[in-house]
């Protein structure tokens, strides 16, 4: 099975611009392709995963992968998919933003001599002249088409800033750059990206008068269609430092039933033959599989001891063991204590086991915390700075828990 079957077998494949042009380029090595990465935070998200595994199986199949760090196009803030506009970020920020991209693609790609690049828009967008761009790309562009595209489609029920608009020309005038600066004949993004990936393709053609191309990967969505990689509202980091690599493999050993065989197929390398197998297991076996499925995605971002350690911690929890060993850990503070005492409610926030103490009277009510392998009945229960010294086991149903110190 070639690069592009095995791509479409593993449902990555969204739409395509010319699948047979893109089928010969990518199994006979020929693609330069590139993905962007807009610095919106200092850490690459678990919604960025599936694009970091395709450079990965585009690279190892012969391909060239480049990079593109979004200097640029993060001043201006892509609207696809938002009802609000993206917070402005200085300059600084998103210079620091990018160097933390960097090494966290370096993980994932080869950047040797010759092989994967890794470049940043600021390079060429930074310096355009406005009217001069203008005069270059504009008469390439129709507004009547702007506004129908998808990217636009939920910032104008709010109202579109003519700044944002701009977002479908920059992320063109980039693929028309690197088309002709380094050969990149194919852009790869997310399903929500169509529009601004034909935007560059219909670029190239009227002003150059070649053929690129471009597909986009299916996005990755749960069984009820909200998109992955977040936890509580909150994003799921490879930075180690922002989501712990014992907090990412529960992320991923706890998704729902009916997603585990889908995300073992688009996200590990397990060979695809393997994955039939494993999708003609019985119900019974589902834990197995989540299991496999968060270990080899830890593995990737954090290394196999990192998962080894995870998984450890995870199941001696799930086996009623008590091993708080490789299980995170969260301080107390001073000033969570009153009078030397804190609550069960406090606790719980501290942990980041609930955002609000109405959340975690909630929970408290509803039989779900368990303080040291005992159930708490009582919202006003309080303890001791002591009883934290060696640290305290506390659960919120049977997926989220904490170590708590003091």
């Amino acid at each position: 099975m070639q690069i592009f079957e095995e791509l479409q077998a593993r449902g990555l494949i969204a739409q395509v611009t010319n699948e047979e042009e893109i089928r010969d380029l990518v199994n006979n090595g020929k693609a330069t392709f590139y993905i962007g990465f807009d610095c919106t935070a200092d850490s690459l998200t678990a919604g960025h995963f599936m694009a970091l595994t395709l450079m990965k199986r585009l690279q190892e199949a012969g391909n060239k992968p480049i990079a593109l760090i979004g200097g640029g196009t993060t001043m201006i803030g892509d609207p696809s998919g938002r009802s609000d506009m993206r917070k402005m970020l200085t300059r600084e920020d998103i210079d620091h933003n990018a160097e933390c991209f960097k090494r966290q693609m370096e993980k994932f790609i080869d950047f040797g001599e010759g092989k994967a690049m890794m470049v940043n828009n600021a390079d060429w967008l930074m310096n355009l002249n406005y009217i001069e761009l203008l005069r270059e790309v504009g008469a390439c562009f129709s507004v009547n088409n702007m506004l129908r595209a998808e990217c636009y489609k939920q910032r104008m029920e709010k109202g579109l800033s003519f700044l944002e608009f701009n977002y479908m020309i920059m992320q063109s005038y980039d693929f028309y750059y690197m088309f002709q600066k380094y050969n990149c004949n194919l852009e790869f993004g997310g399903d929500d990206q169509w529009s601004n990936m034909l935007g560059g393709t219909e670029l190239i053609r009227r002003k150059l008068g070649k053929d690129a191309h471009a597909m986009t990967i299916t996005l990755l969505t749960d069984s009820n269609g909200n998109k992955m990689g977040k936890t509580a509202g909150n994003a799921v980091w490879l930075d180690p430092n922002k989501t712990s690599p014992f907090d990412f493999y529960q992320y991923w050993r706890n998704v729902g039933d009916a997603d585990v065989d889908k995300c073992i197929k688009m996200l590990t390398f397990i060979p695809i033959e393997e994955i039939q197998e494993m999708e003609k297991w019985d119900d019974s076996r589902i834990n197995e599989k989540k299991e496999i499925l968060a270990f080899e995605l830890t593995s990737l971002v954090h290394g196999k001891e990192e998962a080894q350690k995870a998984q450890d911690g995870a199941r001696a929890l799930f086996a009623g063991g008590g091993n708080m060993e490789n299980v995170p850990a969260v301080s107390l503070k001073e000033e969570d204590f009153r009078d030397g005492a804190v609550d069960i409610l406090q606790v719980l926030v501290s942990a980041g086991l609930c955002a609000t103490r109405s959340e975690a009277r909630r929970a408290v009510e509803q039989g779900g915390v368990t303080f040291a392998d005992e159930k708490v009945t009582d919202v006003k229960a309080t303890y001791s700075k002591e009883t934290f010294a060696d640290g305290v086991m506390v659960k919120k149903g049977k997926k989220s828990f904490k170590k708590v110190t003091f």
